[in-house]
C-alpha cells in the first residue's frame, strides 16, 4: 500500500501536469494515503543563499498565485489527504529533499521527452530523480 506519494508538477507545461494528475487518479488512492503536490521554483544563479521553503519576494513577476491556485485545483479533486509544497531551489535536489522529509513511498513525475542535444544541455530532472530517489518513481511521458 502507498502511504505517501510525492507528485512533482511542472504547471508551466500544463498538458503534461494534467497527464500526471490523471495517472495519479488511476492509482486508486486510499483515503489513508497522503499526496504531496509539489512545485519547484527554479532558483536563479544569484539566489544561491535563499531559504528554500518559502516563495521569495524578490522573484518579481513570478506567478505564485497562479501556481498556488492550480495546485489547489488539483488538490480539491483528490479522494485522500493532501498537502501542497511550493519551494525554491534546484528541482532535482528539492524533489529529493521533499521525498526524504515526507518519507515518500512513490514519486510521480512527468518527463518532457527531451532527446539528443536538448537532453544533454538542459538535463533530465526525471532521469536524475529515477537514479537518486529513495523510493520508487513513476515517470509519465507526454502523449
Amino acid at each position: 500500500m502507498l502511504n505517501t506519494i510525492l507528485v512533482a508538477l511542472d504547471v508551466d507545461h500544463d498538458p503534461l501536469a494534467n497527464q500526471v494528475i490523471q495517472t495519479l487518479q488511476q492509482l486508486h488512492l486510499e483515503p489513508t494515503t497522503t499526496v504531496v503536490l509539489a512545485y519547484v521554483i527554479p532558483a536563479t544563479q544569484t539566489d544561491v543563499e535563499i531559504a528554500v521553503d518559502r516563495p521569495q519576494a524578490n522573484l518579481e513577476g513570478f506567478p505564485h498565485d497562479r501556481i498556488d491556485k492550480q495546485l489547489h485545483g488539483y488538490q480539491k479533486n483528490l479522494p485522500c489527504r493532501s498537502e501542497i509544497e511550493i519551494v525554491t531551489g534546484e528541482p532535482v535536489e528539492e524533489i529529493l529533499r521533499l521525498a526524504n522529509i515526507y518519507k515518500t513511498d512513490l514519486i510521480l513525475i512527468g518527463s518532457r521527452g527531451l532527446t539528443g542535444m536538448q537532453k544533454i544541455l538542459l538535463g533530465s530532472v526525471s532521469g536524475q530523480i529515477v537514479t537518486d530517489a529513495p523510493c520508487s518513481v513513476l515517470v509519465v511521458k507526454p502523449r
